[in-house]
């Protein structure tokens, strides 16, 4: 192991979403991150590998219904750095291992908690889901067509980018305080509706600078101005555009052979219909592979839109080792590069309990405790 956080102990709470998603990057960049399992998860070896989110990750299962179980997780986190947890409030408390039970058994563990709506507020206790959580935030109210329903941006915004990656750097900020002797071990709360709501931020800079509408469709980012949007092709796919700046809109006019007074304004918003329509139909008189030949080794800012299986096979990802493939299942590597420290994907993840006797015995568990927390139920 080389990255960054090699010699740091993470346990990973077993659950959905941002929480496996923000152990996977810290176990990239080389923390030791111990999954506690419940016991009952049936999921096989195959099954796990094939979710991806988890690779790097260890896990020990455990039957936190018991009081033998639930000691023995304490006893892992007393040795541990982070504990992240991705329950709705009270539920670790009601287990026996919330943050005051934790912090008594090690007092200087960071203890992170990622929920949709926070700890605290009038919605703390409620289920929800991504597309919930950025819709209280403006995110999902500015995404979409004016004339149609907000489109979910997958669930990127909410669980990943408001959530994973604010729990992220939150631990990780936790942890360097802890080694600048600046805090002990605290509490962090994370909420993914206000790391969404964070994301937004830029955004509600231009409304406040009254360069955004709030009628989703009618801003320059939001797909209305024909200079920053995706147009259909001859073969049915499609290409990206975003030549905002006047000197890089010259070159996509000139790529399309579009004569530029003709055209007019690039900022005449009572032309952008009269402008999209144009360029759709010069758009559709070649390929995109056509296209992208055309702008090649320009500034026009342009890519293809890709899919799933044609982006990692993209000469520019092959270079830049943008995809790994790890026991024959394709996947995304990691993204952060460290010119001393660098990341890594140790393994695919495991099925549940697949290192419970490794990691018990790690933490210091006897034989005999190992055999009373690993043996199934009858």
């Amino acid at each position: 192991m080389s990255g960054p956080l090699t010699g740091m102990t993470i346990v990973e709470m077993a659950g959905m979403g941002p929480v496996p998603f923000c152990a996977t990057l810290l176990a990239d960049m080389g923390a030791n991150v111990v999954r506690i399992d419940r016991v009952e998860n049936t999921m096989n070896a195959a099954q796990a590998a094939a979710r991806i989110v988890g690779r790097g990750t260890r896990s020990v299962a455990l039957d936190l219904r018991t009081p033998a179980g639930v000691a023995a997780a304490l006893q892992i986190v007393s040795r541990a750095d982070a504990l992240l947890e991705g329950f709705r409030p009270g539920v670790m408390e009601r287990l026996g291992l919330g943050p005051q039970d934790c912090l008594a058994h090690n007092s200087e563990l960071v203890y992170g908690r990622m929920t949709g709506w926070g700890q605290t507020g009038p919605l703390a206790q409620y289920a929800g889901h991504d597309l919930n959580y950025i819709s209280l935030t403006g995110a999902l109210a500015s995404i979409g067509h004016e004339d149609q329903a907000p489109t979910p941006p997958l669930n990127l915004v909410g669980d990943y980018g408001g959530g994973a990656m604010m729990l992220a750097l939150s631990v990780v900020s936790a942890l360097l305080a802890i080694k600048n002797n600046t805090a002990t071990g605290q509490v962090i709360d994370i909420a993914m509706s206000d790391g969404a709501a964070m994301l937004m931020l830029p955004i509600y800079g231009l409304l406040a600078g009254k360069r955004w509408e709030t009628r989703r469709g009618n801003n320059v980012l939001d797909g209305a101005a024909p200079f920053y949007r995706c147009y259909q092709c001859s073969d049915d796919v499609w290409i990206s555009i975003a030549s905002i700046e006047p000197k890089f809109h010259a070159l996509l006019l000139q790529a399309l052979d579009i004569d530029a007074a003709h055209y007019g304004d690039q900022h005449d918003r009572s032309r952008w219909p009269e402008q999209t329509r144009l360029l759709q139909i010069h758009f559709l008189t070649r390929t995109r592979d056509e296209w992208c030949a055309r702008m090649a080794q320009t500034d026009i800012c342009f890519a293809p839109v890709l899919d799933l299986r044609e982006a990692p096979a993209h000469p520019h990802n092959v270079a830049r080792g943008t995809f790994v493939e790890l026991n024959g299942i394709t996947q995304p590597a990691p993204p952060l590069r460290f010119s001393q420290t660098p990341c890594s994907i140790r393994f695919s993840p495991p099925a549940a309990g697949a290192d419970s006797r490794e990691i018990l015995e790690e933490f210091g568990f006897s034989d005999a405790d190992i055999a009373h927390l690993t043996a199934r139920p009858e």
